[in-house]
C-alpha cells in the first residue's frame, strides 16, 4: 500500500535549510480557488519517507506574516494528496524556562490576528469546526516521543500566541501575553491551524526559539551582535529541527504511523457544516470538493 504524502511547511529559519535536504525532488505547481501557493510544492523524499514541502514564506522570504497565503498553501497540499502536515516556525520565548535555539511542540494557540482570511468557507454557509485543541494530539505525541531520541531540549508543549505584526510586540504587549498564560510569541500559526483543521488535516507545530521576547527588557549588547546572537539561534533551532522531523518521519511502529485515517482530524467537518444541504450551490460545492475528501 502506498504511503500518504506528509506536508511538511517551513517558515522562518527551516523553510530553505530543509529545501536544500529533499531528494528526488519533483516540482508542483497548484493553483487554487484562493491563488497561487507561497512557492511551487516540492515533492521527494526526506527521512524515508515521501513529502510535500512548502516554504510558508516563499523563496527569499517574500511574503510578510500577513501576506502569507495561508488558504492557497493548504488548499494546494490537501489537493496533491497531503493527509498529515508538521509545521514548523520561529517565535520568541515569553518563558524563562523555554531558551533560545530549544523546541516546542505547541498544544494551544492564542488568535490574535486580525487581517487574514481565516476560513475557506465563505460565500459556502455556516461551518463551525471545533477548536478546543487547535493541534492534532496524536501527531503531536508522536513528535514528543520522537524528540526523546534526538538530544535536543523539546519542550512537550506550549501556548502560542499568534499576533498580526508585522512589527514585534511592546514590552507592554510582552509583559500582557506572559500574563496570558503565553508560553511563545509569533506571526504565523494562525489561521493556518484553523484552515487545517477545516480541511480535515492532522495538524502539528514545531516552534523554532530564536530569542526571547521583550518582556525580559533591553539586553546590553549592540544591535549587530544582538542580531548575530538570534540568527545564530534560529540557525541552531533549524537543525535540531531538521534532526526531529527526520526521526518523526522514519518511526513506524504499530498503531504510532504518522498517517492515520482513523484520527478524529480527518472527520472534522462531520458535524461542523450547519448550512443547509438544499442551499449549497453546486459550484461553490464543487469548488470545495477537496476539502471533504
Amino acid at each position: 500500500m502506498t504511503k500518504e504524502l506528509v506536508g511538511i511547511i517551513g517558515g522562518s529559519g527551516l523553510g530553505d535549510a530543509l529545501a536544500e535536504q529533499i531528494k528526488d525532488v519533483q516540482i508542483k505547481k497548484i493553483s487554487t480557488p484562493f491563488g497561487k501557493p507561497s512557492n511551487d510544492i516540492m515533492v521527494g523524499t526526506f527521512g524515508k519517507r515521501k513529502i510535500a514541502f512548502i516554504n510558508r514564506h516563499g523563496r527569499g522570504h517574500k511574503f510578510g506574516p500577513s501576506e502569507v497565503p495561508f488558504a492557497a498553501n493548504i488548499f494546494a497540499l490537501k489537493k496533491i494528496g497531503v493527509r498529515t502536515i508538521i509545521s514548523t516556525c520561529a517565535v520568541g520565548s515569553l518563558r524563562e524556562e523555554i531558551k533560545p535555539a530549544e523546541l516546542v511542540v505547541v498544544d494551544q494557540i492564542i488568535d490574535k490576528t486580525y487581517k487574514r482570511q481565516n476560513s475557506f468557507f465563505a460565500g459556502f454557509g455556516a461551518v463551525h469546526c471545533e477548536m478546543s485543541e487547535p493541534v492534532c494530539g496524536r501527531l503531536s505525541g508522536l513528535i514528543v516521543k520522537a524528540g526523546r531520541n534526538i538530544g535536543v531540549k523539546v519542550h512537550p508543549k506550549g501556548t502560542y500566541v499568534c499576533m498580526e505584526g508585522p512589527q514585534f510586540s511592546t514590552r507592554a504587549e510582552s509583559l500582557m501575553h506572559k500574563g496570558w498564560g503565553g508560553d511563545l510569541i509569533g506571526m504565523t500559526a494562525m489561521p493556518e491551524a484553523k484552515l487545517a483543521r477545516e480541511a480535515q488535516i492532522c495538524y502539528a507545530l514545531i516552534a523554532l526559539v530564536s530569542d526571547f521576547d521583550c518582556w525580559r527588557g533591553k539586553r546590553a549588547m549592540d544591535k549587530q551582535t544582538l542580531l548575530r546572537e538570534i540568527i545564530g539561534n534560529l540557525n541552531t533551532a533549524s537543525q535540531n529541527c531538521m534532526e526531529l522531523v527526520r526521526h518523526v518521519l522514519v518511526r513506524h511502529r504499530r498503531n504510532e504511523e504518522i498517517a492515520d485515517s482513523g484520527c478524529g482530524c480527518r472527520k472534522s467537518l462531520q458535524l461542523a457544516v450547519w448550512i443547509k444541504e438544499e442551499q449549497i450551490k453546486k459550484a461553490v460545492k464543487k469548488r470545495l470538493g477537496v476539502l471533504f475528501e
